[in-house]
């Protein structure tokens, strides 16, 4: 019997017990549903995860820093520019960008704010989205800055009062308008302003322009939102201008209080090609004795956890699809009851027992996969509502993005696997169709 025909006959026999055959669809669309749903919101929770921890910078970067060590009688571990050079060298390294860190206040008007200024390579400052403004061209050798998109909330007036999150309403900061006064040498700055005989000369105040703002709202998060920037070997230059043979605050000193002949940097950020192999060059830097830390430690263990919650909720509806396996396992033994002796009569006239069995596979498998298009639109609607419902809540919640998510290998596999139950359900079914004796099956009334 062609496959055509095997296909119609079993859509002929299930059309006679049309509430029966649908009453046994609706648990396959029920426990379909529940696995598509469930482990849609495990996926969705695992994504979003991963994209907040991408927020806070690449996946593919360990942040290095000057290793913590309490024994005076060790030669200190420090950050250095031969150091940085080691690390370019270990495999899997595509790029490492040392960072230098020094407190600036930064005045314009009657505004000012205390921030930590990072002098980073331009190489690294061409990676900062800008929404106003322009990287400088290298050539150029005068010091400017790129302010995050967050920091003017931190600009307060002369007292110290009206801050952005007392009032709501934005210092009046013109980055890109105006230059801003920057006072290095902050030390002796709080020292001139305390007055009295002893107070020494107020340092020297330097004007300076900007090269761009971080693109995004005063209040959206990014990993430069926060932070002032500067080029690298500039800032270099200022501080050795201005601190000379001094000691530069936040700059170690030798054991006899005398500052060292080079820059030390605070931390460096090292990428690596591929995060797979993060953890890899991340343990040969800590091998080398500074610290290192990635956004993959965090992901990491967001994985496992997001694993373990897909695999239960995937549980709990599994149990589901298997309540409704039993009700297609029940259907098609009531079928064979009913045609009994519609079966005799088949392998009377010489009918192949593959055949019989097919059938009823068939239509067990129709079944399931019936029950599986109707699940997954079910399952689309239903993960429609609950997006819709947090989109509605994200001002509670603090969240963003779509928490139910069912990519198209969930879909799929869902379809493929309610089909395969369904098939599964009628497999000894249709063996005990194969078994039935042809006489006794002919005499059944």
């Amino acid at each position: 019997m062609k496959f055509v025909d095997l296909l119609a006959m079993s859509l002929k026999n299930l059309s006679r017990r049309k509430l029966r055959t649908a009453l046994t669809v609706l648990g396959v669309v029920i426990g379909t549903a529940s696995i598509v749903v469930m482990v849609s919101l495990g996926i969705g929770l695992s994504e979003m995860n991963r994209e907040l921890i991408s927020s806070f910078g690449s996946l593919t970067e360990i942040n290095v820093e000057n290793p913590y060590s309490g024994d005076s009688s060790k030669d200190p571990l420090y950050l250095t520019e031969d150091v940085v050079k080691q690390m370019k060298r270990l495999p899997y390294v595509t790029d490492v960008y040392p960072m230098l860190q020094v407190n600036v206040l930064l005045q314009q008007g009657k505004y000012s704010s205390n921030v930590t200024l990072n002098g980073a390579p331009y190489e690294y400052l061409k990676k900062i989205p800008l929404g106003q403004g322009k990287l400088s061209d290298p050539s150029d050798k005068e010091l400017k800055l790129i302010y995050g998109n967050a920091m003017i909330q931190w600009f307060t007036d002369s007292k110290g009062n009206n801050t952005y999150w007392e009032t709501g309403q934005l210092p009046d900061v013109d980055f890109m308008g105006k230059p801003m006064f920057a006072i290095f040498d902050t030390d002796t700055y709080y020292q001139s302003q305390g007055g009295g005989e002893d107070a020494p000369k107020p340092p020297k105040k330097y004007l300076i322009k900007a090269d761009g703002v971080v693109e995004g709202g005063v209040d959206d998060y990014n990993s430069y939102a926060y932070n002032v920037y500067t080029r690298l070997d500039l800032l270099e230059t200022q501080l050795k201008k201005i601190f000379k043979k001094r000691a530069i605050p936040g700059q170690p000193t030798n054991k006899k209080g005398k500052p060292y002949r080079y820059l030390i940097y605070n931390s460096c950020i090292v990428n690596v090609d591929d995060v797979e192999h993060v953890e890899t060059v991340q343990k040969k830097l800590t091998d080398m004795g500074f610290q290192a830390s990635s956004n993959a430690d965090w992901m990491k263990q967001s994985e496992q956890q997001s694993n373990m919650i897909q695999a239960v909720l995937g549980g709990i509806g599994a149990v589901s699809l298997f309540v409704a396996a039993i009700g297609i396992a029940n259907t098609m033994m009531m079928s064979i009851y009913e045609r009994t002796k519609e079966i005799g009569i088949i392998k009377v006239l010489g009918c192949d027992m593959k055949v019989i069995r097919n059938m009823f596979l068939l239509e067990s498998g129709f079944i399931g996969f019936m029950g599986g298009v109707m699940g997954l639109l079910f399952s689309e609607g239903v993960s429609f509502a609950i997006n819709h419902l947090l989109n509605v809540g994200q001002a509670m919640t603090g969240m963003s993005g779509n928490i139910s998510r069912i990519p198209l290998w969930l879909a799929a596999a869902s379809l493929a696997f309610a089909v395969f139950i369904g098939m599964a359900a009628g497999f000894f079914p249709a063996l005990r169709a194969m078994k039935l004796s042809p006489l006794a099956a002919i005499r059944n009334e």
